[in-house]
């Protein structure tokens, strides 16, 4: 009980710090990480060492792909891409449907590419469209953030879920249509908390976005923007290119193990993959490319405005870190799987973990490993009963995305929020969904079991 008022105490500091004070994110978090862990009792060579590995692994796996994805969203803005695809999803959609749209769009785009490095693909054409519409950039945005989440946690052949069978021997098969059944009903619900709350906050399109240079920038989007096909190519490639990459590791081995494997498997990694979006992007330029990739042009631009989203991300994983180092996960798993809670026991305890600690990932295995010697005790051993808590330890993985999480700090960073308004907006959302999932399984074990 003392560690999780402290971590409540420590969430209160970030939100305070950041909002009231006007501290850096950046310093709040590396202030929040290094207070915790002392206060928890860790020593304090553990918490530096928490503090620097969590805020490499993170950059470490993140960074580049920021990166990447902040130069593709630039060029695809300067140069007109973005508003040509922006007016044909438009005119697909309409006004009135651009978050059901971007809703879609996450949750497909999530099945086999990781939420956060999806968001960052995804933002800018977000973006675009918001500017279109003349909307806020916040519903889009949510929608997206809650689209992504949704099959991120639930369906393989996202890692968590794939482990989280593994570990409780549960049918993949089972567990993927269960997992579609269940993360569209949350979609759903996601998509409504972005129309009705999300929606009332106003954050201009504009904000965060590198400003463009002095001179013909601002008439080349008009004159020479490029189609909306050519303009997808540099978000489309990379997905296409990471999906194959998880399709071919699947246990099956579709694609064998050799040559054209090991092609597959370096270049749809998310770094490579995202790379060779960079390079696409490039080709959307129709004249005087060599200008706008020094320091001083488009490409300089884009990594001086990924630069805080990184370092705030990066602090946001050393903070999470620490969380994991000081067994809170544990303390709350340990307690809930004692209170024989049926179907709703893998969703609490993958939430409380979640919220502790910030990393799905790590929510949904810890909670499959204390699970799996529960099932036959619960009755929960059937095989479309390890298949449901496979998706009821996922929903319980969304619950809830806040400080501690680097991907709350790559959908507010990207989408111009502050730390109050990404309380209210992913932090409640992710509430929202989880909930909703959760509450989709049980009814659905009411009948199947």
């Amino acid at each position: 009980m003392t560690l999780v008022l402290l971590l409540a105490a420590t969430i209160a500091f970030i939100v305070l710090a950041t909002t009231r004070v006007g501290l850096h994110p950046f310093l709040a978090l590396l202030m929040a990480a290094i207070g915790f862990g002392l206060l928890a009792g860790m020593p304090a060579s553990d918490v530096i060492t928490a503090v620097n590995v969590g805020f490499g692994g993170t950059i470490g796996s993140i960074g580049i792909v920021i990166l990447a994805g902040s130069i593709i969203g630039t060029f695809l803005e300067r140069s007109g891409g973005a508003l040509r695809l922006a007016e044909r999803v438009l005119a697909i959609s309409g006004e009135r449907h651009v978050p059901a749209a971007m809703g879609i769009v996450g949750w497909l785009v999530s099945l086999p590419v990781f939420c956060d490095s999806g968001f960052v693909i995804l933002s800018s054409l977000n973006r675009a469209l918001a500017k279109r519409a003349g909307v806020t950039l916040a519903t889009g945005a949510i929608a997206l953030s809650l689209g992504l989440y949704a099959t991120h946690t639930m369906v393989p052949p996202t890692p968590g879920p794939v482990a989280a069978a593994g570990i409780l021997d549960a049918d993949l098969g089972r567990v993927i249509g269960w997992g579609l059944l269940i993360s569209a009903i949350a979609l759903l619900s996601g998509w409504l908390f972005a129309v009705t709350v999300a929606s009332r906050v106003y954050i201009d399109p504009n904000k965060g976005e590198p400003e463009a240079p002095q001179g013909t920038d601002n008439q080349y989007a008009i004159e020479s923007a490029p189609g909306a096909l050519h303009a997808v190519t540099p978000i489309l490639v990379p997905i296409a290119l990471i999906v194959l990459r998880s399709v071919g590791r699947l246990p099956s081995m579709p694609f064998g193990e050799g040559g054209f494997f090991r092609l597959i498997d370096f270049v749809g990694h998310p770094v490579v993959a995202l790379l060779v979006g960079v390079g696409i992007a490039f080709t959307l330029v129709q004249d005087d490319l060599r200008s706008r990739l020094g320091a001083t042009g488009w490409v300089g631009d884009a990594i001086v405005a990924a630069g805080s989203i990184i370092v705030i991300t990066g602090s946001g994983g050393a903070f999470g870190k620490v969380l994991q180092g000081s067994g809170i996960a544990d303390v709350i798993g340990t307690n809930l799987a004692d209170a024989h809670l049926g179907m709703w026991l893998p969703f609490l305890i993958a939430a409380g973990i979640k919220t502790a600690q910030g990393s799905s990932t790590v929510s949904i295995i810890t909670t499959a490993g204390l699970m799996a010697p529960l099932l036959s005790t619960l009755g929960l051993d059937s095989e479309t009963a390890r298949a449901l808590v496979v998706v009821s330890i996922g929903a319980g993985a969304m619950v809830v995305s806040h400080a501690n999480d680097s991907y709350f700090w790559v959908v507010t960073q990207l989408s111009g929020m502050d730390v109050r308004t990404g309380v209210k907006l992913q932090t409640l959302g992710t509430l929202v969904q989880g909930t909703v999932a959760a509450t989709a399984v049980w009814l659905v074990s009411l009948f199947v079991l």
